[in-house]
């Protein structure tokens, strides 16, 4: 996990030096983008196009290999007609460069990236109808399953063993627990922990195995005008967590975000689960594992969330986004409890139609 010495701190003069030495481009425009451990930048060079520079901190620059996967899962995902961004390559051809800096704790490597700029609005920003949480769980489903065709040699390096923001990686919260003492919350979480190591590691060997893109949230997902009243996906950004994980793993990450910003958080999942299996039926297992699947996620970015704010209180802001509304939902759905909370999202699924 990235730390508060690895985030790159870079100036507007230094990231028009990057783009005019790497990339032959000449700025004109230039603005600071929102991220949790990176560094973004939109650009609009005066040759033309738009563009988004992204900077990776140095603890997660290191390893290439898993960059270099993500660089080709997005073109691989661009190919088959999914909204992704590509890379521009450098002027040697390259789709990454690394590069060395001072940000105030040494000279570190960063990896940085220029990526296209797609256009559109989160859905973090707008009202999301049923119709619209239908689209966005057929297309998470569909994500994972075009990402299970890709072929690349260095592929099992996506297996990220003990990657902290994988499922599979809900007993590791346990060394992080301590930033919620005092927090009446921190019952709740140790409860789910325990949960999920009693309800669902024995059941994993029955999940379907793929790769997560494994941060489907709604800052990540952009919509536009679909007529005069209606929203179509047209981004899908940061494939900065892809992990080999679950089906149900992606699933479970887009009910939680999807919750975040909605007036009636419970009835989310009941959309996504019936545009999830326009996709990909789940299968017992997978459908009796996905309460306890949501709430680990909430429990997951709770406990980063706070960590991650010691590391950066200055950028507390942007880091409790998730966190803040998070609380409440965590809270309301332990409340309801499983038998409840599954009769609204399944029952909610089966009678969903498309208008």
């Amino acid at each position: 996990m990235a730390t508060k010495e690895s985030k790159p701190n870079l100036s507007h003069s230094q990231v028009m030096e990057i783009i005019k030495r790497v990339y032959g481009l000449t700025v004109s425009i230039i603005r600071p983008m929102p991220s949790y451990d990176d560094q973004n930048f939109y650009v609009a060079p005066s040759e033309g196009g738009e563009y988004v520079l992204k900077i990776m901190n140095s603890a997660d620059s290191h390893n290439i290999t898993v960059n270099e996967l993500q660089t080709h899962s997005m073109n691989f995902l661009h190919q088959r007609g999914l909204p992704v961004q590509t890379t521009l390559p450098t002027l040697t051809g390259q789709l990454m460069s690394i590069e060395e800096f001072d940000c105030g704790f040494g000279m570190q490597k960063y990896l940085v990236r220029l990526l296209t700029y797609l256009p559109g609005t989160t859905i973090a920003k707008i009202t999301c109808s049923p119709q619209i949480l239908y689209d966005v769980g057929k297309m998470a489903a569909t994500l994972d399953t075009v990402l299970l065709q890709m072929e690349h040699p260095n592929i099992t390096a996506l297996q990220r063993e003990n990657f902290i923001w994988n499922l599979t990686s809900i007993p590791l919260l346990n060394q992080y627990i301590h930033v919620m003492d005092g927090d009446p919350v921190q019952k709740v979480v140790k409860a789910v922990i325990e949960q999920y190591q009693i309800q669902v590691m024995p059941k994993l060997p029955l999940f379907r195995k793929c790769i997560n893109h494994g941060d489907f949230n709604d800052h990540n997902l952009l919509v536009k005008p679909d007529g005069p009243s209606k929203y179509k996906i047209s981004g899908i950004l940061d494939f900065s967590d892809m992990s080999c994980g679950y089906f149900i793993f992606e699933l479970a990450i887009t009910i939680m975000y999807m919750m975040i910003e909605n007036p009636n958080p419970v009835n989310v999942g009941g959309p996504v689960v019936a545009g999830w299996e326009s996709v990909l039926p789940l299968s017992e297992a997978e459908g009796d594992s996905l309460y306890l699947l949501v709430l680990c996620r909430f429990c997951q970015s709770l406990v980063l969330a706070r960590h991650a704010v010691i590391q950066q209180p200055e950028n507390e802001e942007y880091l409790m986004t998730t966190a803040r509304t998070g609380v409440r939902h965590l809270c309301r759905l332990w409340e309801l409890g499983k038998e409840e909370v599954e009769k609204i999202w399944f029952q909610s699924a089966a009678q969903f139609s498309q208008p």
